[in-house]
């Protein structure tokens, strides 16, 4: 499904280059769950943010399905990130004077999806993730579990193939991150490819690869991948 080949990523910070990611080559096949871990500064955000098409590689290529995006303007990656990927993020994201459903509707306004069936499609996503008798709740009526929810709805209410997730438990206490894992894991079981970024062990225990990051290369990958142990 994503192939990164030889991919750097370099910020100009005064007369200075900053080096964030060195060649990186990691292959995600569909159905996997993968974390990504490394100290702060490691560039596991950045890698985050090129496989999510947030931002592109100063170098290399990516592949998603076979095609090489690297190259692609931005609003061809963001046809990319609204149709194939769905984003959490550790501070949910949500637009305050929207309802959960609203907020959930978000991606299919963008997408041109008919008001009905945005509407239709969204209760189910709510649903799904157990808040259906909380759609027409404003944010700051929903705890932080509840909040995180609605994210994983609106991530993913376009069916991506893709659900990426930037520290999704890092505002939350223990038995709420334990929730949120086990929705991640069905969401994994039905199918959806997850990739995770987090510093806590305990959430990456929950992945069946973890990839580690540090000084921006890839040191480690530890787990299955096509059923096979692999480490580098």
């Amino acid at each position: 499904m994503i192939e990164l080949i030889n991919v750097t990523k370099s910020y100009k910070v005064g007369q200075e280059i900053l080096h964030v990611l060195k060649n990186i080559n990691v292959k995600i096949e569909d159905g996997e769950f993968i974390a990504i871990m490394g100290p702060s500064g490691s560039g596991k955000s950045t890698l985050m943010n090129v496989i999510g098409c947030l931002d592109s590689p100063t170098s290399g290529s990516y592949l998603l399905d076979g095609e090489d995006i690297s190259t692609y303007k931005d609003e061809e990656l963001a046809r990319v990130r609204n149709v194939s990927i769905g984003f959490v993020f550790q501070q949910f994201q949500l637009l305050p004077r929207l309802t959960a459903l609203k907020n959930v509707e978000l991606p299919m306004v963008y997408a041109g999806v008919p008001p009905k069936e945005r509407e239709e499609r969204a209760r189910s996503a709510l649903k799904k993730v157990g808040l259906g008798d909380r759609v027409n709740h404003l944010p700051n009526e929903l705890s932080g579990g509840q909040k995180q929810r609605v994210a994983i709805a609106r991530a993913i209410v376009n069916n991506p193939k893709l659900i990426l997730a930037d520290e999704p438990t890092g505002a939350l206490d223990t038995k709420t991150s334990i929730s949120i894992m086990e929705q991640f894991t069905q969401l994994n079981k039905e199918g959806t490819t997850v990739v995770l970024v987090t510093h806590e062990p305990e959430v990456a225990d929950y992945a069946k690869r973890v990839i580690l990051v540090r000084d921006g290369e890839i040191v480690s990958q530890k787990g299955e991948r096509g059923g096979a142990y692999e480490s580098s």
